[in-house]
């Protein structure tokens, strides 16, 4: 399994919102700046995250994105569903798009392992991922010092 870009520079789109959750809006070119991101990219990654409910956006001089609720109500799996889907093959989310469901001696070991990486992205909170991020560029700056 590998995960797309656009998934990568969507959780990453989110993890930015996280650290701004609460301070108001964001605009889309700063945080595409800060992330070295194509605000281009970013502005069709956040169209689905807009429209299922996990980002808010307000147009006008005082508009930008943010988080539609706390970062510690959203999880990596929530972003990932939105933007890639979580099933890693065709059939176990369309029973109609093989005619040997009923006979593959795999399917379960495919659902099986979809369900584990649905559990394990559940797992981490935004808030989790933009904490350690948080860290983990407070510890980049003291090492170059």
């Amino acid at each position: 399994m590998k995960i797309s870009t656009r998934t990568r520079y969507g959780v990453r789109l989110m993890i930015a919102l996280a650290r701004n959750y609460g301070q108001g809006m964001v605009f889309l070119k700063d945080i595409a700046a800060e992330e070295a991101i194509s605000e281009k990219y970013l502005s069709q990654i956040i169209i689905p995250l807009r429209s299922m409910g996990l980002v808010v956006s307000t147009r006008g001089a005082y508009g930008g994105y943010r988080l539609a609720k706390p970062p510690v109500e959203i999880t990596l799996k929530d972003i990932i569903e939105v933007i890639e889907g979580l099933q890693i093959i065709d059939c176990l989310k369309n029973s109609t798009a093989c005619e040997r469901i009923s006979v593959c001696p795999t399917r379960e070991v495919w659902q099986e392992l979809s369900d584990k990486i649905a559990e394990t992205l559940a797992s981490f909170s935004l808030d989790e991922l933009a904490q350690t991020g948080t860290e983990k560029m407070k510890n980049a700056t003291k090492q170059k010092s």
